[in-house]
């Protein structure tokens, strides 16, 4: 009873989804909750890669540096 179902995926579709503003702002969505949670210590900012959007969390001053160094406070954040 079981039928094999064949998923042919659009390659350049695919590409341009990964590509679009609206994924950049989804990405960013995620990067801005992360940030709240970790503190105010951490910037969110864009990533702007050949292939895809993205986005990026990293600490904005030595003590979120330190605070993620010694607490994995991203880490923790993205849980």
């Amino acid at each position: 009873m079981s039928s094999k179902i064949r998923v042919k995926l659009n390659k350049a579709g695919v590409r341009e989804l990964l590509k679009s503003s609206e994924m950049q702002t989804i990405c960013m969505e995620h990067a801005h909750r992360i940030q709240q949670t970790a503190g105010i210590d951490y910037e969110a900012g864009e990533r702007h890669y050949p292939e895809r959007a993205g986005a990026a969390v990293y600490p904005a001053n030595d003590k979120g540096y330190y605070d993620n160094l010694r607490n994995n406070t991203l880490l923790k954040a993205v849980r």
